[in-house]
C-alpha cells in the first residue's frame, strides 16, 4: 500500500472518529439531563462527556498536525442521528435500561474505531500520533467496563423501583 493511500485511510478514519465522538456527545448530553434516580450513572456520563470533549480536541490536534480538518458534514449527520437515538429512548418505559445497553454497544464501537486508527497510524509511520489515540482508547475501554459492571445493578434498581410502584424514570 502506498504512503498516500495509508495517509488517506488514516485521515478518513480520523474524520470519522471526530464525527463519532460528536455523535456520542449528542447521545450522552440529553441522557444526563434526564437522569433522576441513578446518580452514579449521571456522574459517570458527565465524566465521559468531559473525556469525549478531550477526545475531540485530540483528534483535531492530530488532523491539524497533518494539515487536515474534520468533516462538518459528517459531524452534523452523525450528531443528528445521535440526537434522534436519544429522543427515541426517552419515550421508552425502560429508558435507563435502553440507554445502558445502547451506550455499552456504542462504547465498544468506539473501542474498535480507535484500535483500527492506532493500527493505521502504526502502518503509516505515524507512531508519534499513537499516544493520543491510545489515551482515547483507554477512556473508551474504561467506560465500556463501567457500563458492563453496572448493567446488572442498574437493572435491579430499575426493577425494584418499578415493583415498589415508584417512578423508575431515568
Amino acid at each position: 500500500m502506498s504512503d498516500d493511500k495509508t495517509r488517506e485511510i488514516f485521515v478518513t478514519g480520523l474524520r470519522n472518529a471526530h464525527a463519532m465522538e460528536n455523535q456520542a456527545l449528542s447521545i450522552m448530553k440529553p441522557q444526563v439531563k434526564r437522569i433522576e434516580n441513578y446518580p452514579e450513572m449521571a456522574a459517570m456520563l458527565q465524566q465521559h462527556i468531559n473525556e469525549t470533549q478531550g477526545q475531540i480536541d485530540r483528534i483535531e490536534e492530530i488532523l491539524t498536525s497533518l494539515a487536515e480538518d474534520y468533516s462538518t458534514l459528517k459531524d452534523l449527520a452523525l450528531s443528528l442521528t445521535g440526537s434522534l437515538a436519544a429522543l427515541g429512548h426517552s419515550v421508552a418505559g425502560d429508558e435507563i435500561l435502553k440507554n445502558s445497553m445502547a451506550n455499552f454497544a456504542f462504547e465498544n464501537f468506539e473501542i474498535a474505531a480507535y484500535k483500527s486508527l492506532i493500527t493505521i497510524a502504526e502502518l503509516g509511520g505515524y507512531a508519534g500520533l499513537v499516544s493520543p489515540l491510545q489515551m482515547s482508547l483507554d477512556q473508551e475501554v474504561a467506560m465500556a467496563a463501567w457500563l458492563e459492571e453496572n448493567l446488572r445493578p442498574t437493572t435491579i434498581k430499575f426493577a425494584n423501583l418499578k415493583e415498589a410502584g415508584q417512578t423508575a424514570k431515568v
